[in-house]
């Protein structure tokens, strides 16, 4: 029965996390979802017998392990994790400190690795499960000037998300990367994506490109994230569910460009890449 899975969403207090919690249960599931304030979350959902709303700070794994515990003894069992925290970073990789390109990566990407320590043996236990790890169309193709560290963290989300999917599938597990495009959410607000703290006025490209992310792309994004919400939940459901998943028109179209670059890239340099082996001796 739908209404005995329990759901485990990150990130949970804004965006695609906040609307997906909502349809889960409106559609009679139980919820855990994390925030950096679990106040956060209980003005946005209010008391649910079926919601358990918890502050976890995601990059804190002995955070995280008591959250997973508190989940088990709340609901007795995790059925879907949904790793969705995270944040984008503009700035290019010269004028990013240290500290700002660490913590991108420790809240994309250790955050959610974190999650997944410590769910996927109760997962294994069951025999069962779906983890769906939210990546980014920019961790296909990186090409966007000022946004290299948010899309390398979006790349190692589906570089070991991959790996996962093998790992867990003997278990009964299934694990999807979902690449979303531009989803009309707060994302590209001012309090959502953080920019370099010491800008260099020398990348002009990097500058464009933010100025049209934060200016024009924001509040018009083409998707709409109830739908994304909805298709998820879909996902869920189903026997054989993908193990990669573009997730909107726009996903699409760059994947297929990637795609396309990639081929004719490798086919450009075919004759220099097959030449490094060894010689054959003539008989």
């Amino acid at each position: 029965m739908k209404s005995q899975k329990v759901w485990f969403v990150t990130g949970a207090s804004k965006g695609l996390g906040l609307n997906l919690v909502k349809e889960l249960l409106a559609q009679g599931y139980h919820v855990v979802a994390t925030s950096r304030t679990k106040r956060a979350l209980e003005d946005e959902i209010g008391e649910n017998e079926n919601f358990l709303p918890l502050e976890v700070d995601i990059t804190d794994n002995a955070d995280v392990s008591r959250a997973v515990l508190s989940a088990i003894d709340y609901f007795g069992r995790i059925d879907v994790l949904v790793n969705n925290a995270g944040y984008g970073q503009t700035g290019t990789l010269e004028e990013l400190s240290d500290s700002e390109t660490r913590r991108n990566f420790d809240v994309n990407v250790f955050g959610s690795l974190n999650a997944i320590r410590h769910i996927a043996p109760h997962m294994r236990h069951q025999q069962s499960g779906h983890i769906f790890n939210i990546a980014s169309i920019g961790g296909l193709a990186g090409n966007f000037p000022g946004f290299g560290i948010y899309c390398s963290t979006k790349f190692a989300v589906a570089g070991f998300t991959e790996a996962l999917a093998v790992e867990m599938q003997p278990f009964g597990v299934h694990t999807t990367l979902v690449y979303p495009g531009y989803f009309r959410t707060d994302f590209l607000s001012d309090g959502s994506i953080q920019t370099a703290s010491n800008p260099i006025p020398a990348y002009i490209t990097a500058r464009e490109n933010e100025t049209a992310h934060l200016q024009h792309i924001h509040g018009n994004q083409a998707n709409d994230p109830q739908k994304a919400a909805t298709l998820l939940i879909e996902l869920s459901t189903l026997e054989h569910p993908p193990v990669h998943f573009l997730m909107g028109e726009d996903a699409l179209e760059l994947a297929k460009n990637k795609i396309n670059m990639l081929t004719a890239e490798i086919e450009r340099w075919k004759s220099y890449t097959v030449s490094t082996g060894f010689e054959q001796p003539v008989k």
